[in-house]
Formats: structure tokens, C-alpha cells, sequence
């Protein structure tokens, strides 16, 4: 493949001289100790220029589909390119189920990991949480194996493993951690705090957050607070469920809804309180469906629990700059990880997304008032979203980098899989 591509909203367009999708891990290996720069491409669903690269943009949606159950290890060991909808709903058949997901099926297994992408509740680490186990071409198109309980110096250096930003190699093979099948239903609160706006909001966040296994608020930053409150809580087949029609000034929906306003739900999954297998509930949008044509940016930017109350008066405080740009604003919590390169590592985190209209010289002026108002609160952004933060200021909030970047060295010394955006935020071996 060759020519120009690009990331699946189109606002960055690779540099790469060859785009590759080998049909075989033997492949691949030749096509990686070939190449003297290589990045790895997930499902391009990234807006930062993480995946870009000047060398041999590599997909491994063509290697052979992986799906081993290991029952007496609680765990399943997959292809790396597989998208999470197509797993869970797999996993779900044999009855088995992934602790978390994230609000989009189509997203790879290996892209989410590698990016710190994560799913929503108190209790939920992010997705790279559950790797135990790794496979992956380091740069001389060698095949290496790394387990999280490994007693070898690849054991405690899995922390650096599973979130890398794909700068240790191509990964073929993730191993997750599993628990047994749940089933969830799905509620949602229209206008929640339209009696004392954000004030009333931020004072009950601990209880908004948690009153379920997985909750999102959507917003527009109106001083009347939030346009809906999706709350996912675990379900026993069979009782009804059981949450109030009114709960701090919002009114239970009585029809499916859209995070955005005005759009068509029937891209979303089953609400109304109707219970499902977790694979369909915890999701925001079905696998059949595509959410969006890629019409839209997206920001995201993680902070310590402690200082949620104080990020929602700081954006309130910026909503009139936000807001004109601003599809849709998003708050979930993320519970603590000791991944390194983690935006949750060590940190109990309120996650703050942007959904923004797609027009980059319109939003850049948001993005920056965005992460001036949550820098004093130790923002950290996504990996995978649009963010302009110094790079000073991003690498000291990582306290593992230097580890890191030794674990690097060893995997890569030439920085055969480092570009402009590592070169940047993870400094050596760029």
C-alpha cells in the first residue's frame, strides 16, 4: 500500500513512504528488521500524530486471527489487531467477560493498550490493566515474549510493557485477564443539576460516580449543569431494577438517548434499563453501527479524584471559550494502575473529554484554555487525543519515565520505532 493515508478523522495525514499489512508474523518480522523507522497502526482512531511516521507504517489487522480461552488461568491470548466488539462478543459466548471497555467497540485490542486508553468506574482500571502477556517484534524482527508474572527482568519490567505508545515494538499477541460473564443495565438522567447547576454537580460527584459499575456525564458546560448522566449498573437476570425517577434535579429518560444531542440514538446501545450482556451495555455505541463519520476532534486530559470538584469549577470558569467549539463533553472516573506510561499510573483519576467540531484553527484556542485551567491540578492528557501541552510539563508528570526509557534502550537502541510525537513526549531514543 502506498500513497497518502490517514487517521480515521482525517486530521492527520501520515508521512509514511510505504504503508505494510503482512499476512504472517514471519512477515512482519522481515518487514520490521527491513525498515529503519516503523511505527505500528491500530484502527487510526488516535487524533494526536502518535502512530506517524516518516519510514513503514505497519497494520497487523492481517495477521491471523488469534482466539485461545486458557479457563484455569482466567485469561484469553488474542491477535493483536483484533477490534474489542468482535472479542467480547466471543468471549461473552463461552462465558467469559473483559472487567472494562471502553466507549467504542471498533477500537483494537493492541492500539488501546498501548495508548493507555481506558473504560469508565470507580473500580475500572484502564484497558491495559488487564495484559498479562505480550508478544512482540522488537527491532531486529525478532519475537519476543514478555509475561507480567514472568520471574525473569521482564517480570517488573511489565509495568513499562503494556502502555509503550507502541515505541518497544510491534506488538502480534496480547494475553488478558478475564472474570466470568455479568450483565448490566443502562439508565439515563436528563438535565441533572438544572436546579443548582455545577455548584450542585461537583458537591455530589462522589455519589454520581458512585452509583454504578460504569458511569459517564455528558455536558455542554452550561451553567445549568449536565445534559445527561448515563448510569451502567451490574444487574441480577431476572429483578427489576431499581433507581429513582428524579435524582439531584434530572428526570429518568423515558426514550433511548445520543451523548450529543439531536443525534440518532439508534447507534447506541440498549438503554432505558433494559438488562444485557455486559459486551452490549458497557459500550456507549453498538459494533454494528460507526458513531460518527470521523466528523470531530477529541480531546481528553486525566486528574487526581482529589481535584475533580476543582477541575468542574475550572472548566465552568472556561466554558464560555469551550463551548462555541464543543460538541460534547464527557467525565468518567479511572481507578489507579502501575503502568508507567499510564494517564491513571498511581492516580485515581476523573477522566475530562472533549468531543470538538472538526475544525482544528477553531479549537486550538479551547484546547489551550482547557489545559491552562486543569494544569495547576496535574493534568495528564491522553496519549491518543489532540493535546498542545508543553512537553516539559507532560514528562514530569510521569515519575517512571526514566525506567522507561531504559526499558526502551534495551528494546530498541537505534529508535527504529520512535517518530516526532516520542521524540517529544518520551525524550531518548526518538
Amino acid at each position: 500500500m502506498t500513497g497518502p493515508q490517514t487517521n480515521w478523522a482525517g486530521n492527520v495525514t501520515f508521512g509514511a513512504a510505504q504503508v505494510s499489512r503482512p499476512g504472517s508474523v514471519a512477515e512482519l518480522q522481515r518487514v520490521v528488521a527491513a525498515s529503519p523507522r516503523v511505527r505500528a497502526l491500530g484502527t487510526g482512531h488516535s487524533f494526536s500524530d502518535i502512530a506517524d511516521t516518516a519510514g513503514v507504517l505497519v497494520s497487523v489487522a492481517g495477521l491471523p486471527r488469534v482466539l485461545e480461552l486458557d479457563r484455569d488461568r482466567a485469561q484469553v491470548t488474542v491477535s493483536a489487531g483484533l477490534r474489542y466488539g468482535e472479542l467480547a462478543s466471543w468471549l461473552h459466548e463461552r462465558g467469559w467477560a473483559l472487567a472494562n471497555l471502553g466507549s467504542l467497540p471498533h477500537i483494537s485490542v493492541a492500539g488501546a493498550c498501548a495508548t493507555g486508553t481506558h473504560g469508565s468506574g470507580d473500580g475500572n482500571r484502564c484497558l491495559a490493566a488487564a495484559v498479562a502477556g505480550a508478544e512482540l517484534v522488537t527491532a531486529g524482527g525478532d519475537l519476543v515474549q514478555a509475561r507480567r508474572d514472568d520471574p525473569g527482568p521482564a517480570g517488573p519490567d511489565f509495568a513499562g510493557i503494556a502502555v509503550s505508545l507502541g515505541t518497544l515494538g510491534v506488538l502480534t499477541r496480547v494475553t488478558l485477564d478475564l472474570v466470568p460473564a455479568f450483565t448490566v443495565r443502562q439508565w439515563v438522567y436528563d438535565g441533572m443539576g438544572r436546579e443548582g447547576g455545577w455548584p450542585l454537580v461537583a458537591a455530589h460527584l462522589g455519589e454520581i460516580f458512585g452509583c454504578g459499575y460504569s458511569v459517564s456525564l455528558f455536558t455542554r458546560w452550561a451553567p445549568d449543569g449536565l445534559s445527561q448522566a448515563w448510569v451502567k449498573e451490574l444487574a441480577v437476570p431476572g429483578e427489576p431494577g431499581n433507581v429513582p425517577a428524579h435524582w439531584l434535579g434530572g428526570t429518568l429518560a423515558t426514550g433511548p438517548r445520543h451523548p450529543v444531542p439531536g443525534l440518532d440514538p439508534a447507534v447506541c446501545t440498549e438503554q432505558l434499563g433494559r438488562p444485557g450482556p455486559w459486551h452490549l451495555r458497557l459500550p456507549h455505541f453498538r459494533l454494528e453501527f460507526t458513531p460518527s463519520a470521523g466528523d470531530e476532534l477529541q480531546s481528553e486530559y486525566l486528574v487526581p479524584r482529589e481535584h475533580a470538584a476543582a477541575a468542574v469549577a475550572a472548566l465552568a470558569g472556561v466554558a464560555h471559550l469551550v463551548a462555541p467549539v464543543l460538541q460534547i463533553s464527557e467525565l468518567r472516573t479511572v481507578a489507579a494502575d502501575g503502568l508507567w506510561l499510564s494517564p491513571a499510573y498511581q492516580r485515581p483519576s476523573l477522566a475530562l473529554h472533549f468531543t470538538w467540531v472538526p475544525d482544528a484553527r477553531a479549537v486550538a484556542p479551547a484546547v489551550t484554555a482547557v489545559q491552562d485551567a486543569l494544569a495547576p491540578l496535574g493534568a495528564r492528557p491522553h496519549w491518543g487525543k489532540m493535546f498542545s501541552t508543553p512537553a516539559a510539563t507532560v514528562t514530569g508528570l510521569y515519575p517512571q519515565l526514566p525506567a522507561f526509557q531504559q526499558l526502551r534502550r534495551h528494546y530498541d537502541p537505534g529508535g527504529k520505532f520512535g517518530n516526532a510525537f516520542t521524540g517529544r513526549y518520551l525524550g531518548a531514543g526518538s
